[in-house]
């Protein structure tokens, strides 16, 4: 009765892991250091999180069962995300690199380049450029507009643009994709 019990225990639990559509590889690398200064000791925390996601895509083969390959030109995307730890408070040092975004249905991608960030469209023709400012946002140029963008909690890029023929500020949410 026993082992009935943790058999039909052990086959509820795996029903979960039948479908995966997404290979992920998560790694996190913590650099702790101790600085001391006149202003004391301040112990500074760097995480750097490496993220790398594909999509699982069957190549088309006769083949049937379990050991289906996968198709070789699946791409990977990678995402870099750099946060710095100091004295408890966490500020978000950089962009996610090569990582995309969505607005109004079209599909952006932010990579690093010099000293800043180039956002490409989906014809992989360069639409922007973004750079750093010293209290973590970003000033966002393109060739009619100029923006400041800040990220949000969910990592959703935000770019505020001054409409000076209507007096207003326009906002636009270029969402992550995950």
């Amino acid at each position: 009765m026993k082992s009935l019990i943790l058999t039909a225990l052990l086959s509820f639990s795996t029903l979960n892991i039948v479908a995966q559509n997404k290979n992920v590889k998560k790694e996190t690398k913590t650099v702790t250091k101790t600085i001391k200064d006149s202003k004391g000791e301040q112990e500074i925390v760097k995480t750097i999180e490496t993220k790398e996601t594909q999509n699982v895509e069957l190549a088309l083969s006769e083949q049937k069962g379990k050991n289906i390959p996968i198709k070789e030109e699946a791409k990977v995307d990678v995402t870099k995300t750099t946060k710095i730890k100091i004295d408890g408070e966490t500020k978000f040092i950089d962009i996610d690199q090569s990582a995309y975004y969505n607005l109004n249905g079209r599909k952006y991608q932010i990579i690093q380049k010099g000293n800043g960030y180039s956002m490409m469209n989906s014809a992989n023709s360069e639409t922007g450029v973004l750079r750093k400012t010293s209290n973590n946002n970003y000033i966002f140029r393109s060739k009619d507009k100029v923006s400041f963008g800040y990220l949000d909690n969910e990592g959703n890029l935000i770019l505020e643009t001054f409409d000076y023929k209507n007096d207003q500020i326009t906002m636009e949410k270029f969402t992550i994709e995950k």
